[in-house]
């Protein structure tokens, strides 16, 4: 399951738009620093208007979202790395996630007082990403100690030192390591250590109610750091978000309109994570359900079919395959088979988004 940290100094609206994406989520949003102490975790399903329309086509008996985890991790503050604000801890918790979702605060309001006493974007990035960065620096140098020695002796050793070497540079001058090209034996070497600043990152610009549709300056100074940094923009609103729990699909539907908006934070913020982490979907119908099923892009027919259950992939033979346009248009698997719209693809076939596929394989 694809696991997302939202991060972010306190009372910048975290744990507020957490509660809002996650409706059961237990997570206070007090107007204090450090009210939430553990990470709190909420489990959503990915709206996909593509499963209703399938089940009844095959008449299922449940629908099976794909589903994202967020996990709200505590305001961090200046001094994280080195422990202040319960950092470390915190520091940890984001290490095992594979996004990070920064939310940054770009409104004004007399009523939450900002940590820092003012608004400015620019400033509250530097200091989450600085200490995510100090954070890295440390590990990385605490593994270039444990492989000094054995890199004058051994090959492997002497590479993986040279390259925590050239990724510790980077830091001091500033850079991410997602901004560094690595090689895939590169990427293998640093795996391990869980790099904060190597994860992907989205910018959640978190505006009042009134800039959700424009945005504002403070959003725009975001879009032009986040540029610098290869990360993605979300403008959310948590306060839109909070009154949208309370309504209706319709209402949701009127309500976001009147703000001049298609979709809500929640849409927003996993569509710009599966662009951002190149993930893609692929369905499977029948009576007994129609499912949704997370990819990533490029993935081949047996790789997928292993997403569903390891047997499936060392026993496929191939994958019948209609894409969902298709199937959707003649409303019958039947119809389409007669039609000869349904391929049969082998173990090369690289599976596309929307695909709805029947595996054949094996025992």
């Amino acid at each position: 399951m694809l696991r997302a940290g939202i991060v972010g100094l306190p009372n910048v609206g975290k744990s507020t738009l957490f509660n809002a994406l996650v409706a059961n989520a237990k997570a206070e949003a007090a107007n204090f620093p450090f009210c939430t102490i553990e990470p709190n975790v909420g489990v959503v399903a990915v709206p996909d208007e593509r499963l209703e329309v399938l089940a009844k086509i095959s008449n299922s008996q449940r629908i099976v979202p794909t589903r994202i985890e967020f996990v709200d991790i505590a305001g961090l503050v200046q001094g994280a790395s080195q422990g202040e604000g319960l950092g470390n801890q915190f520091l940890a918790n984001i290490r095992e996630v594979d996004a990070i979702v920064h939310v940054v605060r770009c409104f004004e309001s007399d009523d939450i007082v900002h940590v820092s006493g003012s608004v400015d974007p620019g400033r509250d990035i530097e200091v989450i990403n600085l200490e995510l960065a100090l954070a890295d620096l440390a590990q990385i140098e605490r593994r270039m100690e444990r492989t000094r020695k054995d890199a004058k002796k051994n090959k492997d050793a002497q590479v993986e030192f040279e390259l925590l070497e050239r990724l510790a540079a980077a830091i001091n001058d500033g850079k991410g390591i997602r901004q560094l090209e690595l090689t895939e034996e590169e990427e293998a070497i640093i795996k391990p250590l869980n790099l904060l600043t190597k994860k992907p990152i989205i910018y959640a610009a978190n505006v009042s109610e009134e800039d959700i549709a424009g945005g504002n300056q403070a959003v725009e100074q975001v879009r032009e750091l986040a540029v610098q940094d290869n990360a993605s923009v979300v403008v959310v609103s948590a306060q839109v978000e909070s009154e949208l729990m309370e309504l209706s699909e319709e209402e949701k539907a009127d309500f976001l309109a009147s703000l001049g908006v298609e979709e809500g934070g929640l849409q927003s913020l996993i569509h710009a994570t599966y662009d951002l982490l190149g993930l893609r979907t692929y369905l499977t119908t029948g009576e007994t359900e129609t499912r949704a099923w997370t990819i990533y892009a490029g993935m081949k027919a047996p790789q997928t079919a292993g997403v569903i259950h390891s047997d499936f992939e060392r026993g496929f033979i191939r994958a019948d395959t209609i894409s969902y346009d298709k199937l959707a248009e003649v409303q019958s698997l039947a119809a389409a088979k007669e039609k000869g719209l349904v391929r049969s693809e082998g173990k090369d076939y690289v599976v596309q988004e929307g695909d709805v596929i029947e595996f054949k394989f094996n025992v």
